[in-house]
């Protein structure tokens, strides 16, 4: 009978987190919590070495100690500390790729969607072109030319990453360019300008939330991926891309420096393509009424 009440709980809680997506919901929360005030809930600096603590196991081995709950990494920092600081750094670098590459990307799609002819042909030759190449390994080719930094990782992510808004915004132009609403719009001698900023943009909002949604996840693992080749962000900054790197030739003796900043990086985009895929269900008319 337990196990009976448990199973119904556990279908129960599914049927609610597939209508609102709590768990993916609260992890960004807590991510975008931990990054605004890193420097007050720390126990430690994330810098901060004490060799006589180093590779401290996590609270809940045998040797752990609760003055480090995740334990230390090979020259005594605090992992939970630097996590919290790298959890900063990945939100930032996040934030501010999404915001050039949904500036540029829905720029370049709406005017080529909308003047379609020659200029569609041009940009969406360039857009084409920047889908071709592996973002990673653009990425990773900016960041050993330019030298491991903040500034490298954002400009090589962001280098690429408008060419998915491109094409997805110059698709959803195509849709509405000849509807009823914009046509009357030019009747009465609206510029062109003003259609697109007041009649277009406003119908393709909904697909470029879901698309930014689903983009923050995507950013923080290629930042991650960059970090732990040595192209990202320099060390001693932590992020969860070094922190991974930090240890994986000490993995079998101490597998808590890499496994839990690992996890955070999983939860993280997982997180981010639920959410997406939930916004997109209550934004879209039609999939809302299946």
């Amino acid at each position: 009978m337990e196990k009976a009440k448990f199973g119904k709980k556990l279908i129960q809680i599914w049927k609610y987190s597939r209508r609102f997506p709590v768990i993916p919901i609260a992890i960004f929360c807590v991510l975008v919590f931990v990054a605004i005030f890193a420097d007050v809930i720390t126990p430690y600096p994330p810098n901060e070495m004490s060799l006589t603590e180093r590779l401290t196991p996590p609270f809940f081995m045998p040797e752990g100690s609760t003055a480090h709950l995740l334990g230390t990494d090979n020259i005594g920092r605090d992992i939970l500390s630097r996590m919290m600081f790298g959890a900063r750094i990945s939100l930032s670098v996040s934030l501010m790729v999404i915001a050039i590459a949904t500036i540029i990307g829905t720029f370049l799609g709406m005017i080529a969607g909308y003047m379609r002819g020659r200029v569609d042909a041009v940009l969406m030759r360039v857009t084409d072109a920047a889908l071709a190449f592996p973002a990673l390994l653009i990425a990773l080719l900016l960041g050993v030319a330019l030298g491991p930094s903040f500034r490298t990782v954002v400009l090589a992510l962001s280098a690429l990453s408008w060419a998915p808004y491109a094409r997805m915004m110059r698709g959803e132009v195509l849709k509405i360019r000849d509807e009823d609403f914009v046509a009357q719009a030019r009747i009465i001698g609206s510029s062109q300008a003003r259609i697109l900023i007041k009649h277009i943009f406003p119908n393709v909002v909904n697909t470029l939330v879901v698309l930014m949604t689903m983009s923050v996840g995507l950013v923080i693992l290629i930042e991650a991926s960059l970090s732990f080749l040595g192209a990202g962000i320099p060390p001693p900054t932590p992020s969860w891309g070094s922190m991974v790197a930090d240890g994986r030739n000490l993995f079998q003796r101490a597998w808590w420096i890499s496994l839990f900043p690992s996890l955070a990086i999983g939860a993280v985009v997982l997180s981010g393509n639920f959410l997406g895929d939930w916004i997109r269900d209550k934004m879209d008319p039609r999939l809302r009424q299946l």
